[in-house]
């Protein structure tokens, strides 16, 4: 038999020993990911199924079928309205101002994972990231318990302590009030996920290749020398795909944090945009929550293609 012969007969997996009949590699790969893909379609993109709700003057409860469609009435009225414009606008501030303050301090897991590998001691190493992991894994329900019981102001750790120092005559009522709540928050969310984000930073740490710190001790480059020169050059590209990302998401803040710490005292200022969806979607007002949430998601696609855009201009490279 012929070398041709030969491999047409166990292509066919006619042979035995070393040729294997069985699925191909990238149909195995494709049943691996399949389930992700279905999870993926059914929580992201049947739910964009939802969006006919605002073009129906809808009321929970009355079938979709018996209920009058009204076109673009919700869409329209988002900048008729005077005060629904206002509404608008007050949201949206403080949907960029806390935007904006998450992409200014997006270094701080940058710096964290830096200095985290610097740590020379292992274990001690371990114990500082599981420590300051372990954050994200709790729901913000539990971290606003802990930050009333830290800053309540009955029974609060921080007014008792002023209290009996004298510091200050009754306790402050910090969780309800309208200063420095944006600060609040941004610092809430990185305590909560300062870990968990240099993660990223320290895979691209560790895949840095060794021999370019090597020729860094031999020329005698200090410890901040091989930081700047070579540890940040290398995580640079990581750091700028989750800025892409989170340009993105932009107008993304997310529910759960805001919907724990707001309260009538400081709504105006705390309240954000995916906060206000769902508030004005729980006051029966579903078909204009779902409209503000339509625009919101367009919105966040055309910011991604701007981003991923200047990517491309700035770096040459991009994402999509």
């Amino acid at each position: 038999m012929n070398n041709t012969s030969s491999d047409t007969f166990y292509a066919k997996g006619y042979g035995a020993g070393t040729k294997k009949r069985g699925l191909p590699n990238k149909y195995k790969l494709f049943l691996m990911a399949f389930p992700f893909l279905v999870m993926t379609f059914i929580f992201f993109y049947l739910p964009i199924t939802g969006w006919i709700y605002a073009f129906y003057d809808f009321t929970p409860g009355i079938p979709l079928s018996d209920t009058p469609y009204v076109g673009l009435k919700w869409f329209k009225s988002i900048a008729q309205n005077p005060t629904q414009v206002d509404e608008v606008l007050r949201v949206m501030k403080n949907t960029v101002a806390m935007s904006t303050l998450g992409i200014v301090t997006s270094v701080f897991p940058v710096a964290f994972a830096i200095l985290l590998s610097e740590i020379r001691t292992p274990w001690f190493r371990k114990l500082v990231q599981t420590l300051t992991t372990i954050p994200n894994f709790i729901s913000w329900i539990l971290v606003f318990a802990l930050a009333f019981a830290l800053f309540s102001v009955d029974n609060g750790i921080v007014n008792t302590v002023l209290v009996k120092l004298g510091v200050i005559d009754t306790g402050i009522n910090f969780l309800a009030t309208n200063s420095n709540i944006w600060l609040t928050m941004i610092a809430w969310y990185w305590w909560k996920s300062l870990g968990w984000g240099a993660i990223l930073y320290l895979a691209a740490i560790a895949g840095i290749d060794q021999e370019l710190y090597e020729a860094a001790d031999v020329d005698g480059a200090s410890r901040f020398r091989k930081i700047w020169h070579i540890t940040v050059p290398g995580i640079i590209p990581t750091f700028f795909v989750l800025l892409i990302l989170s340009i993105g998401n932009f107008i993304n803040n997310g529910v759960e944090q805001y919907f724990a710490f707001q309260n009538p005292m400081n709504k105006d200022t705390i309240e954000v945009l995916d906060l206000y969806v769902y508030n004005i979607a729980f006051a029966n007002n579903f078909p204009f929550a779902t409209a503000v949430s339509m625009l919101k998601s367009i919105v966040s696609v055309v910011l991604l293609f701007i981003a991923n855009s200047m990517s491309k201009i700035v770096r040459g490279e991009s994402i999509i």
